[in-house]
Order: structure tokens, then C-alpha cells, then sequence
């Protein structure tokens, strides 16, 4: 199976994009097909034995709409420089239009031969020229009516076609009538409607296009965030190069001021780097030989070279992107319904049309007021508004989410993410940094603390055992040097310990047998200060290394994976929500008890495998929606498992692959992030659905005449413009998802 994002024309509500995904998903060969109103795409799984693009993008041909190509995310500008001319025409015409026919009504100057009492025929054939070329002017929207009706799914431009071509034959009957004499016909004419409603949902189109464009901004400007040029390093010889002509293994430069390319591993040289566009961090990070850089992040300081491994489609701003979009085609429970409503209301909008001028016309009322009432009620239906309720707010929150570095796979997210009633928590690399440090350090020599830690880390820099690489790292987080230089006679005697060298003097580093069979007095150090250090640190978690310099003992040293920074803050702030918290790991219970009543978790349950942490889930999910956090391969069942499953950004790659949230800061305080931007989508959606909803019942009565008897009336204008303020506040409504 492959996947193609087609961008698509001629879509303007979601009847359209209703209509264009049920006839793909009919085709034989496309697996699944969604179609994003607001981005204006169809995203595609299709089987290639069986279907090319080509044939793909006739289907989408046949269904009345465009295929535009592939999807490049990049804005059409030609196009929406288009659009604001024939905006601008259409209000020339709208303003001549209105001063010619209503003009006289206020007392405005007016030339003799235009005034419809004194040159009826003039002034009948100058209004039928004006709407022709506003008609001109509007002509994609009476197409895509057309097309639309043709295939059987009728939307908004249909529903406005109706209604600008039934004006425009009955306009041309009376343009007749004054033509042979009959002058009274002159009052008849709704040449100025058409030009109005043209107008204003020329009007409406524009607003909506141009925020619909600010709704893609955050996945733009990902877009943009590389280079357009690197230098790379081939045969020694320095050479500038687009991104597309790096490959992968090619040594690339990078200067201070300059961005990184593509993504890659450092072999050369030391800097600080600016990553908060994929973090969050604002702190630059220090990068050195080994570490990973990432494309579009900022060099500040140092000149570094870095070896190409993620290039084009593979890197990580890439992934990003797709996973942004991606959320934005799949569709809520709340959008689905919206959907399935927008399907029926177009065909039953024009039945209620169709009844209403029946209903008229046996009351008595003449052809002219029929077909006004005809058409208001085609105008004033517009479904826009309940079209765009939903996607634009998951646009938006999908790219407020992607700039707060949190990446969500499925709008289903941001519509449940605020319901979760229990939270299940993976221990290490999740809630613990996933990686051994010194917690701990009792000194009872007079050397200073960071002396041993230089001495210690330097003759541990020669093993590869877990304890010896969190020392070490440790050292290195305290700016202390760890070059290894000084340190001679090297000896690791397996489940004892370590005896060296350091700067001349001999150092014996192990554990407690260690000390006794190098003949090392602990017990006088014990004694002396009326302590008990070692069983403390091990009660507490830790793995517990002795030191000793020359033949006397002077440090404990307690190593253990260190519990995240924030992760108690991340806790209180869960349980203030009422959120049962559940800490679900494959460790020992002791050291998970000790952790979870240190951050304050309700409940821990330890010694399980993947299988039976997939199991507790289920468990849990009897209480209401579970969502899982956790980074390891172990983790990956239980991801899927749950309701909504989270990785962290330092997790494994199946890791993520099976969650359908990626926090790309190791920060958890991102899930409290993410439950805040549900919370506030899902209101703005329900207002969205509130207004659109309240609009068509408020407007549908009275362009039916139902009020006329209380004297309230409304006109094909006025419906035009009334729906126009629909979609408008809508849209507005949607961009308050910029910031929570």
C-alpha cells in the first residue's frame, strides 16, 4: 500500500469534501481516503498493483474536482492574488448596481436616462450587463454548483447557482416585458440580488481562504525552516550544495549564524544549539563529537561538522509535518456527526426551498415573490459555516499542539484527551531520566567533593559498565574533566571493582568486599562518624560504590536512575484534575514504591511484563479513557492498548510508532499542555456547531416568510450578507486556538 497527498480544487464546504471521500473510498483499489476541507487535500492509501496516481486523480476528476498534484503544503499566492481581483470587481459592480437602482430611492444624483421611472428599458438592460459580468466574475462558483449537482452532491455553490440563475432567467423575462412595453415589470427585476450575493459570498470565500492560510502557518513554517544551501566536506575540498544534492554519510559544515541542514551525528568540534523550534527548550543545548543535530535548529557559537543521517522525507521536520497533517485528515466522533449532517441539509434545504414557493403560490402570492422566496431560502442555508465548525479548530489545535512540541497523530486526541480519568505511567525513561547519575555523595575525607568526583569519573571513563558511564556523565554535567589522561595501571576485577591510578596515587572503587580484601578500614570511618550511609542510600534506590584513596576509605557514592525534575509537579497537577494515577513498570517493587511515594503516585504496580502491563490497562479502562505515557519497546502494547498512548521524544522509534501522541521535549509537563488544548478545542468546536446550528434555525423561518405576517421580512441581499457573518465568525472563532 502507498499514500499520496493530492492538493484538490473546488472545494468550498463540506458537502464537497463529504461528497469527493465517499466516491474514492467506493473505488476499487483505494483503501482509504480522507479529504481536509480547510487544508484543501485529499490524503490517499491505495494499493499500487492496481491504481497510479494519474488514474487516482481522474477519479477525482469524475467527482467534479480538480487534482492540483501532489501537496507541497506551500501557499498558491498566484491564486489568492486571483481571488482579490474578482473581489474587487464584484464590488465596483456592487456599488454601481446598488447606486443605479436604489439610488433615486435616497435622493442621490442620477442620470435621467438610467432612471428606471423616466428610460425603464435602459435602465433594465445597464442592471442585466452589470450582473452578466458579476455572473462572469463568479463563474467558479456557479460551476462548482453545477458539478456538484451532476454528481449527486450538492453543496453551498449549488445551493447559491439555484438561486443566482433562477434571479437571473426571471430577471431576463421581465428585462422582456419592459422591452414590449409592459413598464410595471421594471419593479421585477433582481438583477441587483445576483450581484449582491455574488458579492458577498465572493467576500465570505476571500475571509475564509485567508484565515484558512493562517491555519497552516505553523505547518509553513516548518516547512521553511531549513537552509536552502549547506557546505559539505568531500575529498577535503569544502563545497556548497543544495539540501536535495546531500546524501546520506556526507560531512557536513556548520558555521555560528548558520542552521543545520539535515540530521546527523557530530564528528567535529563544540557548539550551542537553539532546537525550541522541535523542543520547546529556549535553552541552547551544548553539542559535542557524538551527540545528534537536527535540521532547522540554529548553530550559535562554534563550528561543528556532522555526519548526513536523516535526509529529505526521513528527517525529523519532516516527520513532523506529516504527522500534523495527517492529524488534520483524520476526523473526530463530533466532526463525523457534523459531516454526516452537512450530507443531508443541502438536498433538504432545497425541498424546503421548493415547498416553501409552493406554499406561496397557493396562498396566492405571484411568480415574483415565489422565486424570492425561493432563492433567499437557497441563500441564507448556506451550510459553510457548520462545514467549517470542526476542521478549522482541529487545524488550529494541531498547530498550536506541533508548537508546543507536541506532535498528535489523530484529531480523535484533542477531542478525549481532556476526559482521561486514569493516567499509566512507564518508570524509567518516563518518569525517571532512564539512565543511571549520582544521587548521592557522603564524603568523610577533607578533599573537596568535586576532587573525588574528577578522580572517580577519570578512572571510570576506562569501563563500559552502566555505573561507571552514569558517573561519568554526571562529572561531565558538572563541567568537570574527564580526559582520562592521568590515569594509569587500570584494573577491573569482575563483582569487585576497579583499582588505578590517578594523577599517581592509587584508588581502589567497588563495593564492600572490594574494600575488605584490599584490606581498607571501614568500620573505623563508620564508627568514627556514628553512621550508617550505605544501607540509607540502598534503601533509598541506590547502587552503592566505595571509595578509597590509598589505603583509606573516603566516600560513598549512591547511583541510581534519578526521578525527572518536574515529574512531582506533573503528578500534583494530575490529581488536582481528579486524574488517578497509576505507575505501571517491570522494575523491582521495592525501588517503585520508593519512587512513587517520593512523586506521589496513587498506585504502583511492579515485576510486570509487557503482556501483563497490556492487561492492567484493560483494567483500568472499565473507569472510563486511560491514557498510557511511556518510551521503551516494552512499552509499545500498552501504547496501543490504551485509549490515547504517549511516547516521550527520547523514547525507542517503536515506541512512538505505536502511541498517538510523540512529546518531542522529555518534559511530561506537556500532558497537562495537551488535556488544556482539548479542553479548549472541544469548547470552540461546540460554539462553532452552536452558532452554525443556531443561524439556520433563527434564518431559515424568516427567508421562508413565516415571520411576514409580524412584519419581518428578509431579501436575497440580505441573506447573502447574513451568511457571510456566519462562516465569518466561525473562522474568527476557530483562530482564539492560536494560544492557550
Amino acid at each position: 500500500m502507498k499514500k499520496v497527498l493530492l492538493k484538490i480544487d473546488g472545494m468550498t464546504c463540506s458537502a464537497c469534501s463529504n461528497g469527493l471521500e465517499k466516491y474514492l473510498n467506493k473505488q476499487e483499489g483505494i483503501k482509504q481516503a480522507s479529504v481536509n476541507l480547510v487544508m484543501n487535500h485529499a490524503s490517499i492509501e491505495y494499493d499500487e498493483k492496481l491504481l497510479d496516481i494519474p488514474q487516482i486523480e481522474k477519479f477525482v476528476e469524475k467527482a467534479g474536482f480538480e487534482s492540483l498534484g501532489i501537496d507541497t503544503l506551500e501557499q498558491e499566492k498566484k491564486k489568492a492574488s486571483n481571488e482579490k481581483y474578482k473581489l474587487i470587481g464584484l464590488t465596483i459592480l456592487a456599488i454601481l448596481i446598488l447606486y443605479i437602482s436604489m439610488g433615486q430611492m435616497i435622493g442621490l444624483p442620477i442620470f435621467k436616462f438610467l432612471n428606471m421611472h423616466h428610460n425603464p428599458i435602459y435602465f433594465s438592460i445597464l442592471q442585466g450587463i452589470l450582473s452578466i459580468i458579476a455572473i462572469y466574475l463568479g463563474k467558479d462558483i456557479i460551476k462548482n454548483g453545477y458539478k456538484n449537482a451532476v454528481h449527486k452532491t450538492p453543496n453551498m455553490d449549488t445551493l447559491v447557482a439555484l438561486g443566482v440563475i433562477s434571479s437571473f432567467i426571471y430577471s431576463i423575462y421581465n428585462t422582456y416585458q419592459v422591452w414590449i412595453g409592459n413598464e410595471e415589470a421594471v419593479h421585477h427585476l433582481y438583477y441587483e440580488s445576483i450581484v449582491i450575493i455574488l458579492f458577498f459570498i465572493k467576500m465570505g470565500k476571500y475571509v475564509e481562504g485567508r484565515n484558512k492560510d493562517k491555519t497552516k502557518e505553523a505547518i509553513q513554517d516548518l516547512m521553511r525552516i531549513t537552509p536552502n544551501l549547506a557546505t559539505i566536506e568531500k575529498e577535503g575540498k569544502q563545497k556548497q550544495v543544495t539540501l536535495d544534492e546531500i546524501q546520506k554519510e556526507d560531512i557536513v559544515i556548520c558555521k555560528p549564524g548558520e542552521k543545520i541542514a539535515v540530521d546527523g551525528e557530530v564528528i567535529e568540534g563544540t557548539t550551542h544549539i537553539d532546537e525550541s523550534f522541535i523542543t520547546g527548550e529556549s535553552t541552547p543545548v551544548k553539542k559535542e563529537i557524538g551527540n545528534k543535530v537536527i535540521a532547522g535548529s540554529m548553530n550559535y557559537d562554534g563550528t561543528i561538522k556532522y555526519k548526513a543521517e536523516k535526509i529529505g522525507k526521513e528527517s525529523t521536520v519532516s516527520e513532523i509535518v506529516r504527522m500534523v497533517v495527517e492529524a488534520t485528515n483524520t476526523k473526530a466522533p463530533i466532526a463525523k456527526i457534523a459531516d454526516t449532517i452537512s450530507g443531508y441539509f443541502v438536498p433538504g434545504i432545497i425541498l424546503i426551498a421548493i415547498i416553501a414557493s409552493i406554499v406561496w403560490a397557493i396562498m396566492g402570492e405571484n411568480i415574483g415573490f415565489m422565486i424570492n422566496i425561493f432563492i433567499t431560502i437557497l441563500v441564507v442555508a448556506c451550510p459553510c459555516s457548520l462545514g467549517l465548525a470542526t476542521p478549522l479548530a482541529i487545524v488550529m489545535a494541531s498547530g498550536l499542539a506541533s508548537r508546543k512540541g507536541i506532535l498528535v497523530k489523530s484529531s480523535e486526541v484533542l477531542e478525549n484527551a481532556h476526559k482521561v480519568k486514569t493516567i499509566v505511567f512507564d518508570k524509567t525513561g518516563t518518569l525517571t531520566k532512564g539512565h543511571l547519575s549520582i544521587s548521592h555523595i557522603c564524603n568523610y575525607s577533607n578533599l573537596e567533593e568535586n576532587d573525588i568526583i574528577e578522580a572517580v569519573a577519570n578512572i571510570e571513563n576506562h569501563s563500559e559498565h552502566p555505573i561507571a558511564k552514569g558517573i561519568v556523565r554526571y562529572a561531565e554535567e558538572k563541567s568537570i574533566q574527564v580526559n582520562s589522561k592521568k590515569v594509569t595501571d587500570f584494573k577491573n576485577i569482575s563483582g569487585y571493582g576497579i583499582q588505578a591510578q590517578y594523577a599517581g596515587v592509587t584508588y581502589f572503587i567497588g563495593n564492600k568486599k572490594w574494600m575488605i580484601e584490599n584490606q581498607i578500614n571501614i568500620d573505623k570511618v563508620i564508627k568514627e562518624n556514628a553512621i550508617n550511609d550505605d544501607e540509607t542510600l540502598q534503601s533509598d534506590g541506590n547502587s552503592v560504590v566505595f571509595i578509597a584513596k590509598e589505603t583509606t576509605f573516603i566516600a560513598l557514592i549512591g547511583v541510581k536512575d534519578m526521578i525527572k525534575e518536574n515529574a512531582k509537579e506533573v503528578i500534583d497537577k494530575l490529581k488536582k484534575k481528579n486524574i488517578y494515577t497509576v505507575m505501571l513498570t517491570g522494575d523491582n517493587e521495592k525501588t517503585a514504591n520508593t519512587i512513587g511515594k517520593t512523586i506521589g503516585i496513587e498506585k504502583v504496580i511492579a515485576n510486570v511484563v509487557p503482556k501483563q502491563k497490556a492487561e492492567e490497562i484493560t483494567k483500568f479502562k472499565e473507569n472510563g479513557l486511560v491514557m498510557m505515557c511511556g518510551d521503551g519497546i516494552n512499552d509499545s502494547i500498552s501504547l496501543v492498548k490504551a485509549d490515547i498512548g504517549v511516547s516521550v521524544g527520547n523514547g525507542t522509534d517503536i515506541a512512538m510508532d505505536s502511541s498517538e501522541v510523540v512529546l518531542m521535549q522529555d518534559n511530561l509537563d506537556k500532558i497537562n499542555d495537551l488535556m488544556a488544548i482539548s479542553k479548549k478545542t472541544m469548547r470552540i468546536i461546540k460554539e462553532n456547531l452552536f452558532w452554525a446550528f443556531f443561524y439556520n434555525i433563527c434564518m431559515i423561518p424568516i427567508a421562508a416568510g413565516v415571520f411576514i405576517p409580524l412584519g419581518i421580512t428578509m431579501n436575497p441581499m440580505v441573506a447573502a450578507f447574513s451568511m457571510t457573518i456566519s462562516s465569518v465568525t466561525v473562522t474568527l472563532n476557530s483562530l482564539r486556538l492560536k494560544k492557550i
